[in-house]
């Protein structure tokens, strides 16, 4: 099934070919352009006679990378992206090559002195020559949790932002534009939204528009915000880094009340998405987000609704084929 093994393939932040490939596997007879860059964007392009409009879902996963391999055999590390440690302490972990471990933690006396210097990872070494025949400083892991469907959701590790991807993938498969559309599957968004500048400044669209996920307010974690799953994909209105472009926003909520789209306004006060960066690239860019509610992003085992999953990939067909008025 191409959600599953889109959102199961490793690709950590600057490690993210395998992504690509698949990527390119599945949508290259169905694109009239396909090239990477230098960096490493998957970029298509499905052409039409409107507007330039550019789509934007980063395929990089958050990842921890070894710093040091101890005298005992444990990998000490540091996060590549966003990572709460409180999240890290007893998952299990794997390499690229297959190596698995799991997290443990020098001696606390409460969870609250846990942090990234007291975790480690533990892969049955029994010293440090052991270890180093397994694992180098500079190797990258992701967690080692499995894919689960049902008939309302999905769980998984990285649905950030893998289903994003997929929903670019989806209207790329089954939609023709009436709009110039590109679909960049960025690279190097949780190190700081480096694929979405250069691809974004190559392009120069007239419109940008992110695929990517969200918070949601309906678990017991703190969270303030309006978001929940089950009622729509999230049109986002601000997050920490973007105020998104009015014109857009107008757009996708005429497209929504015309094609019947369910949607919840979406403020995010911590996080940003590839279009923060696309906004102020070269003279700047009317940009907006297209948003999955997702429950426990960045960990281990994230969850979505099918059906905002659904109303989200309505919303980018909508946006391939609307007429904008001169």
């Amino acid at each position: 099934m191409i959600l599953e093994e889109v959102v199961t393939c490793f690709g950590t932040s600057g490690r993210e070919k395998k992504v690509a490939e698949l990527i390119r596997d599945i949508i290259k007879d169905k694109v009239d352009e396909i090239f990477t860059d230098a960096l490493g964007n998957l970029i298509v392009r499905k052409k039409g006679p409107g507007k330039r409009i550019m789509f934007a879902a980063h395929m990089d996963q958050i990842a921890l990378i070894v710093t040091h391999v101890d005298e005992k055999g444990f990998l000490r590390f540091a996060p590549v992206g966003d990572h709460n440690p409180i999240n890290l302490f007893g998952q299990r972990v794997i390499f690229d090559n297959g190596v698995q471990g799991i997290i443990g933690n020098d001696e606390v006396k409460n969870l609250s002195e846990i942090n990234m210097n007291k975790l480690y990872i533990d892969i049955g070494a029994l010293n440090h020559a052991e270890a180093s025949k397994a694992v180098e400083v500079g190797d990258m892991c992701i967690f080692n949790t499995t894919f689960y469907e049902n008939e309302t959701c999905i769980m998984s590790r990285s649905i950030e932002d893998r289903i994003g991807c997929f929903v670019m993938i989806d209207a790329i498969l089954n939609e023709t534009s009436k709009n110039d559309c590109y679909f960049a599957f960025t690279v190097q968004k949780e190190v700081g939204l480096r694929g979405a500048r250069v691809s974004s400044y190559r392009i120069d669209p007239e419109y940008f528009i992110s695929i990517d996920v969200t918070k949601t307010c309906d678990t017991y974690d703190g969270t303030k915000m309006n978001v929940k799953l089950g009622e729509g994909f999230a049109l986002k209105l601000k997050d920490s880094d973007m105020i998104t472009n009015e014109e857009v926003k107008n757009m996708m909520l005429d497209i929504a009340n015309k094609e019947n789209i369910k949607y919840q306004f979406e403020v995010l006060e911590g996080g940003t998405a590839d279009a923060a960066a696309a906004q102020v690239t070269r003279a700047g860019i009317k940009s907006g987000c297209v948003s999955v509610p997702t429950r426990w992003a960045h960990s281990g085992s994230e969850i979505v609704n099918k059906f905002d999953l659904g109303e989200a990939i309505r919303m980018v067909k909508g946006i391939m084929n609307y007429e904008f008025k001169e």
